[in-house]
Protein backbone atom coordinates (compact mmCIF):
# COMPACT_ATOMS: atom_id res chain seq x y z
CA UNK A 1 0.00 0.00 0.00
CA UNK A 2 2.74 2.31 0.86
CA UNK A 3 4.26 1.63 -2.04
CA UNK A 4 1.25 2.55 -4.38
CA UNK A 5 0.83 5.75 -2.50
CA UNK A 6 4.50 6.54 -3.52
CA UNK A 7 3.82 5.56 -7.04
CA UNK A 8 0.74 7.86 -6.86
CA UNK A 9 2.54 11.04 -5.36
CA UNK A 10 4.99 10.82 -8.10
CA UNK A 11 2.30 10.53 -10.76
CA UNK A 12 0.87 13.97 -10.25
CA UNK A 13 3.87 15.25 -11.50
CA UNK A 14 3.24 14.04 -14.96
CA UNK A 15 -0.29 14.10 -15.24
CA UNK A 16 -2.84 16.61 -16.28
CA UNK A 17 -3.58 19.87 -15.56
CA UNK A 18 -7.01 18.87 -14.43
CA UNK A 19 -5.39 15.91 -11.73
CA UNK A 20 -2.89 17.92 -10.78
CA UNK A 21 -5.42 20.18 -8.77
CA UNK A 22 -7.06 17.49 -7.50
CA UNK A 23 -4.23 16.51 -5.97
CA UNK A 24 -3.19 19.69 -4.43
CA UNK A 25 -6.69 20.38 -3.06
CA UNK A 26 -6.61 16.45 -1.79
CA UNK A 27 -3.54 17.42 0.36
CA UNK A 28 -5.88 19.72 2.71
CA UNK A 29 -8.18 16.03 3.45
CA UNK A 30 -6.80 13.88 6.06
CA UNK A 31 -7.92 11.03 4.30
CA UNK A 32 -7.06 11.52 1.00
CA UNK A 33 -3.80 13.15 2.24
CA UNK A 34 -2.91 9.69 3.76
CA UNK A 35 -3.81 7.83 1.39
CA UNK A 36 -1.59 10.15 -0.74
CA UNK A 37 1.24 9.60 1.32
CA UNK A 38 1.28 13.08 2.16
CA UNK A 39 3.31 14.21 5.29
CA UNK A 40 1.23 15.74 7.95
CA UNK A 41 3.24 19.19 7.78
CA UNK A 42 2.10 19.61 4.20
CA UNK A 43 -1.77 18.88 4.95
CA UNK A 44 -1.69 22.22 6.69
CA UNK A 45 -0.17 24.34 4.17
CA UNK A 46 -3.08 26.14 2.39
CA UNK A 47 -2.22 26.49 -0.92
CA UNK A 48 -4.10 29.76 -2.77
CA UNK A 49 -6.23 28.40 -5.81
CA UNK A 50 -4.17 31.04 -7.88
CA UNK A 51 -1.19 28.94 -7.36
CA UNK A 52 -2.73 25.77 -7.92
CA UNK A 53 -4.35 27.09 -11.01
CA UNK A 54 -1.19 28.54 -12.46
CA UNK A 55 0.95 25.12 -11.46
CA UNK A 56 -1.37 23.17 -13.14
CA UNK A 57 -1.90 25.00 -16.22
CA UNK A 58 1.98 25.77 -16.29
CA UNK A 59 2.76 22.02 -15.79
CA UNK A 60 0.28 21.14 -18.52
CA UNK A 61 1.85 23.55 -20.82
CA UNK A 62 5.38 21.61 -20.14
CA UNK A 63 3.87 18.07 -20.52
CA UNK A 64 2.34 19.52 -24.12
CA UNK A 65 5.97 21.22 -25.56
CA UNK A 66 8.22 20.05 -22.84
CA UNK A 67 11.36 20.73 -24.95
CA UNK A 68 11.03 24.27 -26.34
CA UNK A 69 13.52 24.91 -29.99
CA UNK A 70 16.00 27.28 -29.65
CA UNK A 71 14.31 29.84 -31.86
CA UNK A 72 11.60 29.81 -29.21
CA UNK A 73 13.78 29.95 -26.05
CA UNK A 74 15.85 33.08 -27.72
CA UNK A 75 12.19 34.46 -28.43
CA UNK A 76 11.83 34.01 -24.49
CA UNK A 77 15.05 35.90 -23.94
CA UNK A 78 14.00 38.74 -26.14
CA UNK A 79 10.57 39.15 -24.75
CA UNK A 80 12.32 39.15 -21.52
CA UNK A 81 14.74 41.84 -22.45
CA UNK A 82 11.45 43.84 -23.94
CA UNK A 83 9.74 43.98 -21.10
CA UNK A 84 12.15 45.36 -18.79
CA UNK A 85 12.87 47.94 -21.77
CA UNK A 86 9.45 48.88 -22.61
CA UNK A 87 8.88 49.17 -18.62
CA UNK A 88 12.06 50.77 -17.62
CA UNK A 89 10.70 53.95 -15.66
CA UNK A 90 7.99 52.49 -13.99
CA UNK A 91 9.97 49.68 -12.98
CA UNK A 92 12.66 52.10 -11.26
CA UNK A 93 9.77 54.12 -9.49
CA UNK A 94 8.24 51.25 -8.29
CA UNK A 95 11.79 50.01 -6.33
CA UNK A 96 12.23 53.17 -5.39
CA UNK A 97 8.89 53.71 -3.48
CA UNK A 98 8.97 50.16 -2.28
CA UNK A 99 12.45 51.76 -0.65
CA UNK A 100 10.98 54.97 0.14
CA UNK A 101 14.37 56.33 -1.51
CA UNK A 102 16.32 53.86 -3.78
CA UNK A 103 19.20 55.75 -5.39
CA UNK A 104 17.98 56.13 -9.33
CA UNK A 105 22.11 55.08 -10.01
CA UNK A 106 22.00 52.01 -7.88
CA UNK A 107 19.08 50.13 -9.57
CA UNK A 108 20.16 51.32 -12.93
CA UNK A 109 23.77 49.98 -12.31
CA UNK A 110 23.48 46.88 -10.38
CA UNK A 111 19.69 45.69 -11.15
CA UNK A 112 18.81 46.92 -14.63
CA UNK A 113 22.33 46.91 -16.66
CA UNK A 114 23.34 43.58 -14.68
CA UNK A 115 20.02 42.31 -15.65
CA UNK A 116 20.04 43.13 -19.50
CA UNK A 117 23.72 41.75 -19.82
CA UNK A 118 22.82 38.21 -18.36
CA UNK A 119 19.91 37.89 -21.12
CA UNK A 120 22.47 38.99 -24.06
CA UNK A 121 25.09 36.76 -22.73
CA UNK A 122 22.12 33.63 -22.40
CA UNK A 123 21.51 34.80 -25.71
CA UNK A 124 24.71 34.88 -27.36
CA UNK A 125 25.70 31.11 -25.75
CA UNK A 126 23.05 29.06 -25.78
CA UNK A 127 23.60 27.58 -28.76
CA UNK A 128 26.51 26.36 -27.15
CA UNK A 129 24.74 25.59 -23.82
CA UNK A 130 22.32 23.48 -25.82
CA UNK A 131 24.42 21.54 -27.73
CA UNK A 132 24.84 17.55 -26.56
CA UNK A 133 27.89 16.42 -25.02
CA UNK A 134 30.18 13.70 -26.14
CA UNK A 135 31.03 11.21 -23.45
CA UNK A 136 33.94 8.41 -24.12
CA UNK A 137 32.70 4.81 -24.75
CA UNK A 138 34.91 1.99 -24.06
CA UNK A 139 35.37 0.16 -27.37
CA UNK A 140 35.89 -2.91 -26.18
CA UNK A 141 33.41 -3.47 -24.00
CA UNK A 142 30.33 -1.25 -26.42
CA UNK A 143 32.09 -1.43 -29.92
CA UNK A 144 29.88 0.97 -32.35
CA UNK A 145 27.55 2.47 -29.30
CA UNK A 146 28.24 6.26 -28.44
CA UNK A 147 27.00 8.01 -24.82
CA UNK A 148 25.84 11.29 -25.01
CA UNK A 149 24.53 14.48 -22.18
CA UNK A 150 21.83 15.99 -23.22
CA UNK A 151 20.29 19.36 -21.70
CA UNK A 152 16.70 18.68 -21.47
CA UNK A 153 14.19 21.58 -19.63
CA UNK A 154 12.83 20.23 -16.22
CA UNK A 155 9.39 21.64 -16.28
CA UNK A 156 7.81 24.33 -13.62
CA UNK A 157 10.47 26.28 -11.57
CA UNK A 158 9.88 28.49 -8.55
CA UNK A 159 11.72 31.59 -8.08
CA UNK A 160 11.42 33.27 -4.56
CA UNK A 161 12.55 36.40 -4.60
CA UNK A 162 14.09 39.19 -1.68
CA UNK A 163 13.57 43.04 -1.38
CA UNK A 164 17.01 44.12 -1.50
CA UNK A 165 17.54 43.21 -5.27
CA UNK A 166 14.27 42.34 -6.41
CA UNK A 167 14.67 43.10 -10.17
CA UNK A 168 18.20 41.65 -10.54
CA UNK A 169 17.71 38.44 -8.32
CA UNK A 170 13.99 37.66 -10.17
CA UNK A 171 15.43 38.17 -13.65
CA UNK A 172 18.67 37.11 -13.62
CA UNK A 173 17.61 34.16 -12.67
CA UNK A 174 14.58 33.83 -15.40
CA UNK A 175 17.53 34.37 -18.05
CA UNK A 176 18.63 30.85 -17.17
CA UNK A 177 15.59 29.18 -16.46
CA UNK A 178 13.74 30.60 -19.80
CA UNK A 179 17.34 29.72 -21.75
CA UNK A 180 17.19 26.10 -20.20
CA UNK A 181 13.37 25.70 -21.76
CA UNK A 182 11.50 25.89 -18.43
CA UNK A 183 8.65 27.86 -17.47
CA UNK A 184 8.43 29.99 -14.35
CA UNK A 185 6.33 31.03 -11.51
CA UNK A 186 8.05 33.93 -9.08
CA UNK A 187 7.13 34.83 -5.96
CA UNK A 188 7.74 38.26 -4.54
CA UNK A 189 9.06 39.63 -1.20
CA UNK A 190 6.10 41.68 1.11
CA UNK A 191 8.66 44.71 0.81
CA UNK A 192 8.20 45.06 -3.07
CA UNK A 193 4.51 45.32 -3.08
CA UNK A 194 5.07 47.88 -6.06
CA UNK A 195 7.35 46.40 -8.16
CA UNK A 196 4.83 42.81 -7.54
CA UNK A 197 1.94 45.02 -8.99
CA UNK A 198 3.79 46.44 -11.68
CA UNK A 199 5.32 42.80 -13.03
CA UNK A 200 1.78 41.31 -12.40
CA UNK A 201 0.30 43.78 -14.79
CA UNK A 202 2.89 44.05 -17.80
CA UNK A 203 4.38 40.54 -17.84
CA UNK A 204 0.99 39.32 -19.52
CA UNK A 205 1.85 41.47 -22.33
CA UNK A 206 4.78 39.43 -23.04
CA UNK A 207 4.34 36.24 -21.64
CA UNK A 208 1.39 33.70 -21.01
CA UNK A 209 0.72 32.81 -17.58
CA UNK A 210 1.50 29.03 -18.81
CA UNK A 211 4.78 30.37 -19.24
CA UNK A 212 5.83 32.76 -16.89
CA UNK A 213 3.84 34.28 -13.73
CA UNK A 214 4.50 36.99 -10.78
CA UNK A 215 2.84 37.18 -7.69
CA UNK A 216 3.01 38.96 -4.60
CA UNK A 217 3.91 38.11 -1.24
CA UNK A 218 1.18 38.11 1.71
CA UNK A 219 -1.79 36.00 2.09
CA UNK A 220 -0.22 32.20 3.03
CA UNK A 221 1.65 32.56 -0.14
CA UNK A 222 5.06 32.41 1.35
CA UNK A 223 4.74 28.60 2.88
CA UNK A 224 2.07 27.81 0.03
CA UNK A 225 4.53 28.87 -2.55
CA UNK A 226 7.41 26.61 -1.18
CA UNK A 227 4.95 24.09 -1.03
CA UNK A 228 4.34 23.35 -4.61
CA UNK A 229 5.90 20.48 -6.49
CA UNK A 230 8.37 22.70 -9.15
CA UNK A 231 11.01 20.85 -10.69
CA UNK A 232 13.17 23.07 -8.96
CA UNK A 233 13.05 25.86 -6.45
CA UNK A 234 15.43 29.14 -6.40
CA UNK A 235 15.35 30.74 -2.97
CA UNK A 236 17.38 34.23 -2.08
CA UNK A 237 17.19 35.13 1.58
CA UNK A 238 17.84 34.48 4.96
CA UNK A 239 19.23 31.28 6.85
CA UNK A 240 16.36 30.78 8.80
CA UNK A 241 13.71 31.27 6.07
CA UNK A 242 16.01 29.19 3.47
CA UNK A 243 15.30 26.42 6.10
CA UNK A 244 12.03 26.58 6.01
CA UNK A 245 11.56 26.40 2.17
CA UNK A 246 13.74 23.84 1.80
CA UNK A 247 11.58 21.67 4.72
CA UNK A 248 8.84 22.50 2.78
CA UNK A 249 10.45 21.38 -0.71
CA UNK A 250 11.72 18.36 0.80
CA UNK A 251 8.21 16.83 1.12
CA UNK A 252 8.39 16.72 -2.68
CA UNK A 253 11.65 16.35 -2.97
CA UNK A 254 11.74 19.12 -4.81
CA UNK A 255 15.29 20.12 -5.50
CA UNK A 256 16.95 23.51 -4.03
CA UNK A 257 19.11 26.36 -4.64
CA UNK A 258 20.13 27.98 -1.62
CA UNK A 259 21.34 31.21 -2.00
CA UNK A 260 21.76 32.55 1.51
CA UNK A 261 24.18 35.38 3.10
CA UNK A 262 26.40 35.02 5.84
CA UNK A 263 29.18 37.21 7.09
CA UNK A 264 31.33 37.98 4.50
CA UNK A 265 34.99 39.08 5.64
CA UNK A 266 37.16 41.47 3.87
CA UNK A 267 41.31 41.40 4.65
CA UNK A 268 43.37 43.68 4.08
CA UNK A 269 47.18 42.81 3.32
CA UNK A 270 50.19 44.80 5.15
CA UNK A 271 51.58 45.18 1.58
CA UNK A 272 47.66 46.88 0.44
CA UNK A 273 47.67 50.69 0.47
CA UNK A 274 44.89 51.47 3.42
CA UNK A 275 43.72 54.67 1.38
CA UNK A 276 43.07 52.04 -1.57
CA UNK A 277 41.33 49.90 0.36
CA UNK A 278 38.86 52.39 1.97
CA UNK A 279 37.79 53.88 -1.03
CA UNK A 280 37.02 50.33 -2.34
CA UNK A 281 35.56 48.54 0.55
CA UNK A 282 33.50 51.79 1.47
CA UNK A 283 32.20 52.01 -2.08
CA UNK A 284 30.74 48.59 -1.48
CA UNK A 285 29.49 49.01 1.92
CA UNK A 286 27.32 52.17 1.33
CA UNK A 287 25.99 50.99 -2.03
CA UNK A 288 22.55 50.37 -1.27
CA UNK A 289 23.16 51.35 2.31
CA UNK A 290 24.90 48.53 3.03
CA UNK A 291 21.74 45.92 1.88
CA UNK A 292 23.48 43.13 0.12
CA UNK A 293 24.06 39.75 0.78
CA UNK A 294 27.87 39.84 -1.02
CA UNK A 295 28.51 42.79 1.35
CA UNK A 296 31.95 43.60 3.56
CA UNK A 297 30.47 42.58 6.64
CA UNK A 298 33.06 42.69 8.56
CA UNK A 299 36.71 43.08 7.90
CA UNK A 300 40.37 42.92 9.03
CA UNK A 301 43.20 45.56 9.24
CA UNK A 302 46.97 45.14 10.17
CA UNK A 303 47.11 46.22 13.55
CA UNK A 304 48.03 49.96 13.83
CA UNK A 305 46.66 50.85 10.56
CA UNK A 306 42.96 51.67 12.03
CA UNK A 307 43.51 55.38 12.83
CA UNK A 308 44.29 56.03 8.77
CA UNK A 309 41.58 54.10 7.71
CA UNK A 310 39.03 56.09 9.80
CA UNK A 311 40.73 58.72 8.46
CA UNK A 312 40.69 58.09 5.28
CA UNK A 313 36.44 56.71 5.45
CA UNK A 314 35.90 60.17 6.91
CA UNK A 315 37.30 61.91 4.12
CA UNK A 316 35.25 60.04 1.64
CA UNK A 317 32.33 59.62 2.94
CA UNK A 318 31.66 63.17 3.12
CA UNK A 319 33.06 64.07 -0.57
CA UNK A 320 30.93 60.99 -2.21
CA UNK A 321 27.86 61.81 0.20
CA UNK A 322 27.72 65.50 0.95
CA UNK A 323 23.79 65.26 1.85
CA UNK A 324 22.73 62.27 3.70
CA UNK A 325 19.55 62.72 2.85
CA UNK A 326 19.71 63.37 -0.86
CA UNK A 327 18.62 60.46 -3.45
CA UNK A 328 22.45 59.04 -3.30
CA UNK A 329 22.29 57.51 -0.23
CA UNK A 330 19.13 54.48 -0.26
CA UNK A 331 17.25 54.49 2.36
CA UNK A 332 16.74 51.36 5.12
CA UNK A 333 13.59 48.93 3.88
CA UNK A 334 11.94 48.83 6.40
CA UNK A 335 10.74 50.57 10.29
CA UNK A 336 11.85 47.36 11.81
CA UNK A 337 15.33 47.00 9.97
CA UNK A 338 16.19 50.57 10.71
CA UNK A 339 15.04 49.59 14.59
CA UNK A 340 17.46 46.67 14.32
CA UNK A 341 20.72 48.68 13.13
CA UNK A 342 19.49 50.99 15.82
CA UNK A 343 19.91 48.27 18.72
CA UNK A 344 23.06 46.65 16.76
CA UNK A 345 24.81 49.61 17.45
CA UNK A 346 23.91 50.02 21.03
CA UNK A 347 24.33 46.69 21.84
CA UNK A 348 28.23 47.52 20.25
CA UNK A 349 28.23 50.55 22.79
CA UNK A 350 27.20 48.92 25.82
CA UNK A 351 29.70 46.37 25.47
CA UNK A 352 32.82 48.47 24.63
CA UNK A 353 33.35 49.08 20.93
CA UNK A 354 34.61 52.38 19.84
CA UNK A 355 31.92 54.06 16.94
CA UNK A 356 32.63 56.16 14.61
CA UNK A 357 29.96 57.76 12.86
CA UNK A 358 31.02 58.81 9.26
CA UNK A 359 28.20 61.51 8.91
CA UNK A 360 28.29 63.03 12.40
CA UNK A 361 28.30 66.19 11.00
CA UNK A 362 24.94 65.83 9.17
CA UNK A 363 21.34 65.06 10.49
CA UNK A 364 19.51 62.09 8.65
CA UNK A 365 15.81 62.03 8.06
CA UNK A 366 15.07 58.88 10.05
CA UNK A 367 11.43 59.31 8.66
CA UNK A 368 13.15 58.54 4.95
CA UNK A 369 15.10 55.57 7.36
CA UNK A 370 18.44 57.85 6.59
CA UNK A 371 20.64 56.01 8.76
CA UNK A 372 24.19 57.13 9.61
CA UNK A 373 27.21 54.69 8.49
CA UNK A 374 29.11 53.65 11.08
CA UNK A 375 32.80 52.12 11.88
CA UNK A 376 32.82 49.92 14.37
CA UNK A 377 36.18 49.64 16.49
CA UNK A 378 37.26 46.72 19.31
CA UNK A 379 34.24 45.03 17.76
CA UNK A 380 33.64 41.18 20.48
CA UNK A 381 32.16 38.05 19.57
CA UNK A 382 29.45 38.57 22.40
CA UNK A 383 28.46 41.76 20.29
CA UNK A 384 25.32 41.22 17.97
CA UNK A 385 27.09 43.02 15.01
CA UNK A 386 29.95 40.14 15.00
CA UNK A 387 27.34 37.48 15.71
CA UNK A 388 24.77 38.05 13.04
CA UNK A 389 24.70 39.35 9.41
CA UNK A 390 24.22 42.82 9.34
CA UNK A 391 22.33 44.56 6.16
CA UNK A 392 23.24 47.68 6.51
CA UNK A 393 25.70 50.79 6.70
CA UNK A 394 27.86 49.49 9.78
CA UNK A 395 31.36 48.11 9.17
CA UNK A 396 33.11 46.54 12.26
CA UNK A 397 36.96 46.45 12.20
CA UNK A 398 39.02 43.70 13.48
CA UNK A 399 43.14 43.90 13.79
CA UNK A 400 45.80 41.32 13.45
CA UNK A 401 49.30 40.89 13.18
CA UNK A 402 49.31 37.44 12.29
CA UNK A 403 47.57 35.83 8.52
CA UNK A 404 46.78 32.51 10.39
CA UNK A 405 44.43 34.05 13.00
CA UNK A 406 42.93 35.54 10.39
CA UNK A 407 42.17 32.19 8.66
CA UNK A 408 41.69 30.51 12.17
CA UNK A 409 39.06 33.29 13.14
CA UNK A 410 36.75 32.87 9.40
CA UNK A 411 37.40 28.96 9.72
CA UNK A 412 35.66 28.90 13.05
CA UNK A 413 32.35 30.24 12.07
CA UNK A 414 30.08 29.56 8.91
CA UNK A 415 31.69 29.69 5.53
CA UNK A 416 30.58 32.98 4.46
CA UNK A 417 28.98 33.54 0.74
CA UNK A 418 32.41 35.70 -0.23
CA UNK A 419 35.61 36.66 1.44
CA UNK A 420 37.52 40.08 0.09
CA UNK A 421 41.29 39.15 0.29
CA UNK A 422 43.18 42.97 -0.53
CA UNK A 423 46.53 41.95 -1.40
CA UNK A 424 49.22 42.83 -4.22
CA UNK A 425 51.07 39.25 -2.68
CA UNK A 426 50.33 36.48 -4.87
CA UNK A 427 51.44 34.41 -2.07
CA UNK A 428 49.54 35.74 0.08
CA UNK A 429 46.28 36.26 -1.95
CA UNK A 430 46.44 31.93 -2.59
CA UNK A 431 46.94 31.73 1.35
CA UNK A 432 43.39 33.01 2.02
CA UNK A 433 41.99 31.32 -1.18
CA UNK A 434 43.31 28.08 -0.36
CA UNK A 435 43.16 28.06 3.51
CA UNK A 436 39.09 29.26 3.70
CA UNK A 437 36.52 28.03 1.67
CA UNK A 438 33.74 30.44 0.80
CA UNK A 439 30.93 30.97 -2.18
CA UNK A 440 33.29 32.93 -4.08
CA UNK A 441 36.01 35.53 -4.09
CA UNK A 442 37.04 39.08 -5.27
CA UNK A 443 40.52 39.94 -5.05
CA UNK A 444 41.84 43.49 -4.61
CA UNK A 445 37.82 44.64 -4.86
CA UNK A 446 34.75 42.77 -3.38
CA UNK A 447 31.07 42.23 -4.41
CA UNK A 448 32.40 42.47 -8.11
CA UNK A 449 32.49 38.87 -8.83
CA UNK A 450 29.03 38.54 -8.84
CA UNK A 451 28.24 40.91 -12.04
CA UNK A 452 31.05 38.44 -13.83
CA UNK A 453 28.87 36.59 -16.41
CA UNK A 454 30.78 33.61 -17.03
CA UNK A 455 31.60 33.32 -13.35
CA UNK A 456 28.54 31.07 -11.46
CA UNK A 457 27.46 32.31 -8.37
CA UNK A 458 26.61 30.45 -5.12
CA UNK A 459 27.05 29.82 -1.07
CA UNK A 460 28.45 27.11 0.45
CA UNK A 461 26.91 25.31 4.15
CA UNK A 462 25.14 28.13 5.80
CA UNK A 463 25.32 30.61 3.14
CA UNK A 464 23.87 28.37 0.02
CA UNK A 465 23.96 25.39 -2.03
CA UNK A 466 23.90 25.38 -5.47
CA UNK A 467 24.97 27.64 -8.65
CA UNK A 468 23.53 29.97 -11.01
CA UNK A 469 24.72 32.62 -13.46
CA UNK A 470 26.61 31.55 -16.39
CA UNK A 471 26.61 27.96 -18.02
CA UNK A 472 26.04 26.76 -14.32
CA UNK A 473 22.82 28.31 -14.08
CA UNK A 474 21.86 26.70 -17.35
CA UNK A 475 23.12 23.47 -16.29
CA UNK A 476 20.93 24.24 -12.82
CA UNK A 477 17.70 24.44 -14.38
CA UNK A 478 18.24 21.94 -16.90
CA UNK A 479 18.34 17.95 -16.52
CA UNK A 480 21.67 17.47 -18.04
CA UNK A 481 20.12 13.14 -18.73
CA UNK A 482 22.45 10.76 -19.72
CA UNK A 483 21.59 8.87 -23.02
CA UNK A 484 23.39 5.32 -23.81
CA UNK A 485 22.98 4.56 -27.80
CA UNK A 486 23.71 0.96 -28.78
CA UNK A 487 25.63 -0.13 -31.79
CA UNK A 488 24.20 -2.47 -34.04
CA UNK A 489 25.53 -5.43 -32.18
CA UNK A 490 25.94 -6.17 -28.32
CA UNK A 491 28.70 -7.61 -27.41
CA UNK A 492 27.27 -7.85 -23.53
CA UNK A 493 24.10 -10.14 -25.17
CA UNK A 494 26.09 -12.04 -27.17
CA UNK A 495 28.92 -13.34 -24.86
CA UNK A 496 27.35 -12.43 -21.23
CA UNK A 497 24.55 -14.92 -21.17
CA UNK A 498 23.61 -17.69 -18.66
CA UNK A 499 24.89 -19.94 -17.85
CA UNK A 500 28.22 -17.74 -16.63
CA UNK A 501 30.07 -20.73 -15.66
CA UNK A 502 32.44 -21.42 -19.14
CA UNK A 503 32.56 -18.75 -21.47
CA UNK A 504 31.36 -15.63 -19.96
CA UNK A 505 33.37 -16.15 -17.14
CA UNK A 506 36.66 -16.41 -18.71
CA UNK A 507 35.74 -13.78 -20.60
CA UNK A 508 35.02 -11.63 -17.79
CA UNK A 509 38.33 -12.37 -16.32
CA UNK A 510 40.24 -11.78 -19.30
CA UNK A 511 38.86 -8.01 -18.83
CA UNK A 512 39.42 -7.47 -15.53
CA UNK A 513 42.93 -8.65 -16.50
CA UNK A 514 43.19 -5.59 -18.59
CA UNK A 515 41.95 -3.48 -16.60
CA UNK A 516 44.31 -4.23 -13.78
Amino acid sequence: MRAQACTDLELTRSRSARALVIHLEDTRNPEKANIMNVPVNFRSVDIPAELQSCFAAQRAAYLAAPEPSYDQRIADLKALGQLLKDNKDELVAAINADYGNRSEFETLFAEYFVVLETIADARKNLKKWMKPQRRHVDFMTYPLARNRVIPQPLGVVGVIVPWNFPLNLSFCPLAAILAAGNRAMVKMSENSRALAEVLIRVSPKYFPLEKLAFFEDGGGRGPAFSSLPFDHLLFTGSGATGRAVMANAARNLTPVTLELGGKAPAIVGPDFPVKTAAERILWVKMFNAGQICTNVDYMFLPKGSEDEFVHHCRKLFAERFPDINGQDYTSIIDEPSFTRLQATLEDARTKGAVLVNLAERQIPDTKQRKFPPHLVLNPTDDMIVMQREIFGPILPIKTYTDRQEVADYINSHDRPLAIYPFTSDAELRDFYISRVMSGGVSVNEALLHVGQHDLPFGGIGASGMGHYHAREGFNTFSKLRPVFYQGPLSPIQMLFQPPYAGRPMSILRTMIKWKT
